[in-house]
């Protein structure tokens, strides 16, 4: 008997992270997103999941149109689809609809495709009743339910079809305030649990809310930066408290939860967009100056979609100026950091290692994968 597979996107998930809008909730910053020139992406990375699947011992059931049935279609698949979104634009109603035929239909799993905004759909729609797989496409992903990467969603899934022993837990579903998250401030709140399977090799961790105690580390981490800076460069600066403290040692004003550029100790352009770091950069030397997401060591792709594939494509894994505290890199318990850009080809380029600055004239070399 053929596994059962729900294939279920929310076409416009993380849309507003490649142009500084750092999220997606609401027709109003759709429609900015949208105006802006952003492009949906979530349907791409569906489509590089089910690429990653090694069977033919599946069966495909989805919705219409970008919520589905596109992505498939793309890859010359067979598939079965139950309906069509009742609103255009795609709405959340229209994915709590389609999360529901699917577990009508019984289907074995549904993987998904958005955000934590998506999980808190799938969760309202369906709570627990069949295992749900994320496929991560969203600007800010706190909740326990995505794959490291789309790639890894779809060998995880060879893996069930195959009959391999595949763990189920329950993993947290959460999301934060996108009102309070352009303000800079990160409040995640708790919605519930969904089934997964939990292969930690594959699935992240819940990503980490609180604030590092470790305030002298990155106040010499800080220090460390601003004397090795040449005035030359441009140093496009990433989100996170640890940039955010190296910008408070030059005492510039930080986006928090943005992209910042920056040169001889001037703050050139703030809380720019893909396109804008592009036409602002051009041909001029730069350096990209990031931090890993504390507890799933993500260093692109979550929360930093500004940072392009064709902007990182400039520089390669060398041109990215990491920093990071001992304690987060322990923290990681041996796992690579993450590099998820949105185009599979250049993620496989960047593996390899990188120079992780940790303190005062203080770094390690750690492993990067996908």
């Amino acid at each position: 008997m053929k596994f059962r597979l729900g294939v279920l996107v929310n076409p416009y998930a993380g849309i507003g992270g490649s142009v500084a809008l750092k999220g997606s909730d609401g027709e109003a910053i759709r429609d900015e997103a949208l105006s802006r020139g952003a492009q949906q992406l979530a349907p791409v990375k569906m489509r590089h999941a089910l690429e990653a699947i090694k069977s033919d011992q599946i069966e495909l059931f989805t919705w219409g149109g970008a919520m589905g049935e596109e992505s498939i279609k793309e890859l010359k698949l067979e598939c079965l689809v139950l309906g069509s979104p009742q609103h255009w634009p795609t709405s959340a109603e229209d994915t709590l609809i389609a999360a529901r035929a699917m577990v009508d239909e019984g289907v074995d799993l549904i993987l998904f495709a958005g955000g934590d905004g998506t999980a808190r759909n799938i969760y309202e729609a369906i709570g627990q009743q069949v295992p749900v797989l994320g496929v991560p496409a969203g600007v800010k992903i706190h909740s326990g339910v995505y794959t490291l990467t789309p790639s890894l969603a779809g060998s995880l899934i060879t893996d069930l079809i195959e009959g391999r022993l595949v763990r189920m837990e329950q993993a947290e579903v959460r999301d934060i305030d996108e009102s309070e998250f352009r303000q800079g401030r990160v409040r995640a709140k708790y919605y519930g649990e969904l089934l997964v399977p939990a292969e930690h090799q594959y699935v992240q961790s819940v990503k980490e809310g609180g604030k590092e105690v470790e305030e002298l580390v990155v106040a010499d981490i800080a220090a460390d930066f601003v004397e090795q800076m040449d005035p030359e460069l441009l140093y496009v600066m990433g989100s996170g408290t640890t940039v955010a403290a190296i910008m408070d040692e030059l005492g510039l004003e930080n986006t928090l939860l943005g992209t910042d550029l920056i040169k001889d100790g001037e703050v050139v352009a703030s809380d720019c967009s893909a396109q804008q770091l592009l036409e602002l950069v051009g041909d001029a030397p730069f350096k990209i100056v990031i931090t890993p997401i504390g507890g799933q060591g993500h260093l692109l792709g979550r929360g930093n979609q500004q940072l392009s594939p064709e902007l990182i494509q400039k520089l390669g894994l060398q041109g990215l100026y990491v920093v990071a505290t001992r304690s987060k890199i322990v923290g990681l318990n041996g796992r690579p950091l993450i590099i998820d850009s949105g185009d599979p080809e250049l993620d496989r380029k960047l593996t390899g290692v990188v120079t992780v600055h940790t303190g005062y004239r203080d770094a390690v070399i750690y492993r990067v994968g996908i």
